[in-house]
């Protein structure tokens, strides 16, 4: 193992909060079961749905029910909630985490609008 930890299996923290994490994997798939979404992270599947929770309440999630499934869209525009990043917009996260490049848009019919004409959207 290197000085720097890089071999490092396992750390005390990390830079991203597990609040962080499930908006990063609903990004990835709106349509993501609670269950996939904790085993992804490495928490319990109550753990995620307290967190989807307080994404929604605090209007960063939108859950809609289809069929026996739930279908989460995000809502870019909203800020972080630290004081320190209080200006940015939650998009900047999702957009270096999740490759919005290389990914088909949210966007079905194609239209290709602008992250702008978007607003509330599903984010890939």
């Amino acid at each position: 193992m290197d000085s720097s930890g890089a071999n490092r299996p396992h750390t005390r923290w990390t830079f991203l909060t597990n609040h962080a994490r499930v908006l990063l994997m609903v990004a990835r798939d709106p349509r993501a079961r609670l269950r996939d979404v904790a085993a992804g992270i490495g928490i319990t599947e109550r753990a995620a749905q307290a967190i989807v929770s307080d994404l929604e309440e605090a209007g960063y999630l939108t859950r809609t029910r289809v069929g026996r499934r739930n279908h989460y869209s995000i809502d870019p525009t909203r800020r972080f909630r630290h004081p320190a990043e209080a200006g940015v917009r939650i998009e900047s996260l999702l957009d270096i985490f999740t490759h919005r490049e290389n990914t088909p848009s949210a966007d079905p019919d194609g239209a290709g609008q602008d992250h702008a004409q978007r607003g509330r959207r599903e984010h890939p």
